[in-house]
């Protein structure tokens, strides 16, 4: 997530990709880059908006934080890797602008914007209000290890007892409830009623929900799988069979274990993820995520909420 958000002149997705356009509802969508700065354009054939692009959130896919007349705007339409091109921004899709205004984007509320920019970046928010001047590209050492600059300077000044807490000795209910800040935890979607495929992207409610989630082993939580230091394995599925075998591998005779056993697969050893953590394609078409509600996924069954 180091690359969580860009800013202008240092977007590799831009610059790679001058001149995007899209046509939707009336509207035609440009976005062209220039000796490392990007515009953002709609028109109705009549008038036209062109406002500058502020920041781009996303490690993949880009969504755009535009300014519009003193308000931040999120862009009607992201970058996405799976088309290589343009399309109607994620949860927008039942957007139908009925002006060129409209067309622009979404006005982003305060606590939105500082929800966004929270997760996105580092140092965004100062004193409860969000601060954009002091903001950082991406999630950085100290956004997750609180402490970590006077741990720094600590170290530098022959000081280095200012460590800051130690986040792998959380326990996994614990763990996955400090990366649902971002991820969103179990309690977060339950209470806003978020259910159908698009909350696959909320990982940590997705675990919970698993039959095998016990939020006192060490073998299920966030970074049994997943180093947060390392960038995140994608296309091998084969990567996490150890993972797996962790709890469901056959045991031994000579082994003696006091932590729970899971079932053995009788199918298979290898490429566990593939077929019991499904990929699920979000209802736009556009964004694919591995489901983490561990499972055995049946062709053609409904989705598990």
């Amino acid at each position: 997530m180091g690359r969580a958000a860009e800013l202008p002149g240092h977007n590799p997705t831009l610059e790679t990709h001058p001149k995007l356009a899209f046509r939707s509802d009336g509207y035609s969508y440009s976005v062209e880059t220039v000796n490392g700065q990007s515009r953002y354009s709609v028109t109705d054939g009549t008038r036209t908006i062109t406002v500058p692009i502020l920041w781009a959130l996303g490690s993949q896919a880009q969504t755009w934080v535009l300014e519009y007349e003193g308000k931040l705007y999120e862009s009607q339409v992201s970058y996405y890797p799976s088309v290589d091109g343009l399309a109607i921004t994620t949860g927008d899709d039942r957007r139908h602008p009925a002006s060129l205004e409209e067309a622009l984007g979404r006005p982003m509320a305060d606590e939105e914007a500082k929800q966004c920019f929270g997760c996105h970046t580092t140092n965004a928010i100062v004193d409860h209000k969000l601060d954009l001047a002091n903001a950082s590209p991406g999630v950085s050492c100290e956004h997750c290890h609180v402490g970590a600059k006077a741990h720094l300077a600590g170290i530098l000044q022959g000081d280095a007892n200012s460590v800051p807490p130690r986040l792998g000795k959380l326990s996994a209910e614990d763990m996955s409830n400090f990366c649902g800040q971002c991820h969103r935890t179990w309690e977060t979607v339950v209470r806003n009623h978020w259910l159908g495929q698009a909350n696959a992207r909320f990982q940590p409610y997705r675990l919970a929900n698993s039959k095998c989630f016990d939020g006192t082993d060490a073998r299920i939580k966030c970074v049994a799988c997943h180093d947060p230091h390392q960038k995140l394995v994608r296309d091998s599925p084969s990567y996490y069979d150890p993972k797996c075998l962790a709890c469901h591998a056959p045991l031994l005779p000579t082994v003696a274990s006091s932590e729970p056993h899971g079932k053995v697969c009788p199918v298979a050893k290898s490429n566990c993820v593939s077929c019991h953590m499904p990929k699920v394609t979000l209802p736009n078409g556009l964004v694919r995520f591995s489901d983490h509600q561990i499972r055995i996924a049946k062709a053609g069954e409904a989705y598990p909420n």
